[in-house]
Order: structure tokens, then sequence, then C-alpha cells
């Protein structure tokens, strides 16, 4: 049996290839550099990070005023003439563009841009060599065809089949199985109402014919655990069994429920039925396929004395030379202030996204004499910080306008560690006081959050300093397109971090 999600946390809109024995998966980035993470897997349920597509800045070139989630959209990844082929979207400017490697750990090469508008760009090629691009537009699906190497396009774009009339039809991908080929779309919004449709036809060029139970598969308005399925992607194992790769959302609370880890890639089994894909409802847990292939965990720890950081860490839009550094204390992350506050882009902030409802995240911090600390962010306007300064530790709010330090005290000079516990049990508020000081009963049906963050300070004793309802750092409340990344800052001079620690946690019961 293997477990749904297959890969934790905001890696939304996964596409898959495969390799010989070999699986390859890439997924949206957003407004996060470097861009493109890249995964490799040998069975499709076990994946490890092996780099980022786009990692170098001309690759990459992302405005400092861009919005949270603008920049890369909806990458699809595929293999062809014994080259790896990635097509996507630059929203932030430039618009569909093709990079190549030989190797998926890159380098890859830099943008070919490609005169075609809409997102969700796909590439496929026809038995007689001919490449063809389909993409999703104000116009809804149409297709071309292209030379990926110099980013021509040769015929078209025409209109393709646009779905069952539902909004939003997008990511579409094309498959060749057998005499068909397959068109495969998301409709319906990436939100609850998200869905996969496909259609087939003899041409990547159309005419194509609906599937007589589209959508193949939708969890809207149903109370499966798993919400918002749709972007989905098709691949042939070895052995010949077929499996879709899709994302999806965990949202729980009181309705309207939250979700804060983003939009999450999800594996389900597929069948052929009268030269259809049939896809059931997607499980926590899974029969798995036939292939069994786990790879060594990594360490909870990074002590930084790596020379370069590991593929996971990401900043948003940029992470400028001289904003960090590896080799300034040996042994540490030195981050030095390109910006006064998290709350305007422009800020150094390295971090890693949440991959767990229940963890525990610690950092050890040399704040020297500039103003640092730990933050767990959605975007600009929706931040918990917790931040040491001139010989304090704050907590700061930021949720929408507002900002505020909920908690403060007083830490000793020197190095010290920032604690941020999220827990799903014993929620806030945790109880009722009755008028003469008692405790009275809790008041678990207010608590309709999804989380809790707590934060605390260990110097060297733990302080606790606040606790938090998650429900501010939600999709639900911030809007867009990502999930919770938790990481390190620094917003005025220049701060050492020893080590970062990310712990999943087993919740606790409700006392």
């Amino acid at each position: 049996m293997y477990d749904n999600p297959v890969i934790a946390g905001f890696h939304p809109d996964p596409s898959v290839c495969r390799v010989e024995e070999d699986y390859y998966l890439v997924c949206s980035s957003f407004e996060y550099f470097p861009g493109v993470p890249l995964f490799h897997s040998r069975d499709l349920v076990h994946w490890r990070q092996v780099g980022n597509v786009l990692d170098r800045p001309a690759q990459l070139p992302l405005p400092p005023e861009l919005p949270a989630s603008g920049g890369i959209f909806a990458p699809t990844l595929r293999h062809h003439d014994g080259r790896f082929w990635l097509i996507t979207t630059n929203v932030a400017g430039g618009g569909n563009f093709v990079v190549t490697a030989e190797r998926p750990e890159g380098p890859w090469s830099d943008p070919v841009w490609l005169d075609l508008p809409g997102i969700d760009p796909d590439l496929a090629w026809a038995e007689d060599g001919s490449c063809w691009c389909a993409f999703s537009s104000a116009s809804g699906i149409q297709t071309a065809r292209v030379d990926p190497l110099t980013g021509a396009v040769l015929e078209g774009p025409w209109p393709l089949w646009s779905g069952t009339g539902l909004q939003y039809p997008e990511a579409p991908h094309l498959h060749r199985v057998g005499e068909w080929w397959y068109l495969v779309l998301a409709e319906g919004g990436t939100e609850r109402g998200h869905s996969v449709s496909v259609a087939r036809g003899r041409s990547p060029r159309g005419s194509f014919e609906p599937a007589p139970g589209n959508p193949i598969l939708s969890h809207r308005s149903t109370d499966r655990p798993i919400q918002s399925t749709g972007h989905a992607d098709l691949v042939s194992a070895p052995d010949g069994t077929w499996w879709m790769t899709l994302l999806g959302t965990r949202p729980t609370g009181r309705t309207p429920q939250f979700h804060v880890l983003g939009r999450e890639t999800f594996l389900a089994p597929v069948e052929w039925e009268d030269g259809w894909p049939v896809v059931g409802p997607v499980q926590q847990r899974h029969p798995a396929p036939a292939a069994w292939h786990p790879f060594p965990p990594l360490p909870a720890r990074d002590d930084f004395d790596a020379p370069r950081l590991a593929p996971h860490w990401i900043s948003p839009r940029t992470r400028p030379d001289g904003s960090w550094s590896l080799g300034e204390r040996p042994g540490w992350l030195t981050l030095t202030a390109t910006g006064p506050t998290l709350d305007r882009p422009g800020h150094t902030f390295v971090g890693r996204r949440q991959q767990h409802h229940d963890c525990r995240i610690s950092a050890l911090l040399d704040p020297a004499s500039g103003r640092a600390g730990l933050s767990v962010r959605l975007d600009e306007a929706h931040h918990y910080d917790l931040e040491v300064d001139d010989g304090h530790a704050r907590v700061i709010a930021r949720v929408g306008p507002l900002r505020q330090c909920v908690a403060e005290h007083p830490v000793p000079p020197g190095p010290l560690t920032l604690v941020i516990d999220i827990r799903t049990t014993d929620m806030l508020p945790p109880s009722v006081t009755t008028a003469d000081g008692a405790a009275g009963e809790p008041l678990g049906v207010l608590a309709g959050g999804p989380d809790t963050l707590a934060f605390s300070v260990h110097a060297p004793e733990p302080v606790p300093l606040a606790e938090l309802d998650g429900r501010y750092l939600s999709t639900e409340v911030a809007t867009g397109f990502t999930g919770r990344v938790i990481g390190m800052y620094a917003t005025r001079g220049s701060a050492h971090f020893d080590w970062f620690d990310y712990r999943p946690t087993t919740p606790s019961a409700v006392p």
C-alpha cells in the first residue's frame, strides 16, 4: 500500500514522464526561485528532489514587484529523442517557453520562447516527427505545430476540444495510446469544482470525441478528505499498468474548511475500458504499483555544511548574490537583509515548503546586530514571524491590512533557538473562563481553524510566546495558488543560522 499524497506540500500541477524504469516529475513554482522543482522515482510512490529546472536568473526573470502566485505556471515534462524537454509559462513576462537538458539534473538550457498565447502548454510528438503544442487560452484549448528547438510556430493554432462546458478548461496533455490520441484536460476551476475530462481523436489536430463518462474524475460535492482533484497527467509503467498524477488538497477545520499546505501531488491507478481511461476516487491509501523502491529519508536537520543549498530551499522572486552565504561563517547560513520588511517584495528569505499538518520547526539563530527570525509565509500580506531584534524576541502577525506584535520577551545576546510547533489538536480557543476566573468547558466548537501555531524561544530555557490560529495562513483566506513556506529571514543587517530542523510530529490527543 502507499499513502497519498505522494509528494506532500505545495507541489501543484504535476507532470510526469518515464524513461525506461525511471520516472521524473515537475511541479509549478509560481513566484519562487529556483523554479520548477524536479523529482525522480523508481516506483511512482517514493520521490526525491534532484534539482530545479530553472535555477539561473537568466532562465527565470521575475520582476521585483511580481504579485504572489505570479511567475511560473503549469510545466509539462517529456522525454523525446534522447533529451528532456520542459515547456511552461512565465506569466510575469515572456509567455510560453521551452528548455531542454540531456540529464534531468541539468544543466538546462536558456529559454526558447514561443509566439503562442495562453498558459499550461504541452508538448507531444507524432510518429512522423512533428511536434505539437496544446495550450489553454481565452478561446479554450488550442494546438499548434511547432519547432521546439527554435520556438517557431509552423502551423496553427487551431481550436481543439475544450471540455464539457465547465469553467476554465486548462492543463491539456496529449497522449498517443494505440491508434488514438487522448486529450486529457482539467475544467471546473482548480478549487473544489476541479475535475478531469478526456476526449480522443485519430490525430493531434483533432477532431476529438468526448468520453461518455466525463468527467472521469472529480471529488466535488463529496465529503472525501481529498478535494480539488484535477490537473492530471498520464504515465505507463514497465509492466503495462497506467497511472495518473494529479493535484489535490486536504482541507480541514470547520466549514468552509481551509487548506494550508497548498495543492499537493497525488497518484491514482488507471484502467482502460472500451478504449477510455477510467480512474476511481483518489483514496488516502491505495494498492501500490508493482515496483517498490524507497529512498533513504532526508535528514530532519540541515547543518549548512554542504557547499551549496539543498534544492528544496526556495526564495520569493530571487536570491541575489550577497543576500546569503554558506562561506562567510562556515557551517552557518548567513543572511543579509535586502529589504526592511517581509510585508513588501524585495526581502531576504530562504524557506522550505510545509509538508505535514503537524510538525515542529526550529533553528539556531545568532542575530548578531541584525534583525532576523523564522517566518511561516503565504505571501507578503499573510505571514506569522518569530523575530529577534535588539535583545527581544517578538511574534508578529500580518493578516491582510493588519500587522501586530502579539508577544514580546527579552532574550540574552548570542545564539538562541527559535521553535514553531504546528498542531491540529488542542486547538484555539482552548476553553472559556467563567465569571469567578475558573476554567470552564472547552469551546472546541469554536476552534474552527485548520491548526494552531505555537511560538517559543529557548534562551536557554523554553519560553512560550504566543499561539495563533492557522486559518489566516490558508488559501481560503489569503487566496492564490501556493501553500505555506517556512523559513529564515533577515530584515536588517546580517544574521547567522547554524541549523534548521523540520520534523513531522504525531497529533496529540485533546486534553
